[in-house]
């Protein structure tokens, strides 16, 4: 039994080898991109929720104040 492989076969190994390697460090920067992104759109996500909140409690404080001012002119 022969112990040679086909060089058709090593040269398709080490093409596909190279390629993988060759790739990688543009897989790895997408992957960086990909996760700044997630997390810049939860910073604007989490920025978004705290203005709708702080907007509610100005609209509640404002009108408590309305009510407390409309008390006084009755009693």
């Amino acid at each position: 039994m022969p112990d040679q492989v086909n060089p058709q076969i090593t040269d398709s190994i080490t093409q596909t080898n190279t390629k993988v390697i060759a790739e990688a460090p543009a897989h790895s920067i997408a992957l960086a991109y990909q996760v700044l992104a997630h997390a810049i759109g939860h910073s604007i996500q989490n920025g978004t929720a705290g203005a709708q909140n702080l907007q509610t409690i100005a609209a509640a404080t404002t009108a408590k104040s309305v009510e407390m001012i409309a008390r006084i002119g009755t009693s």
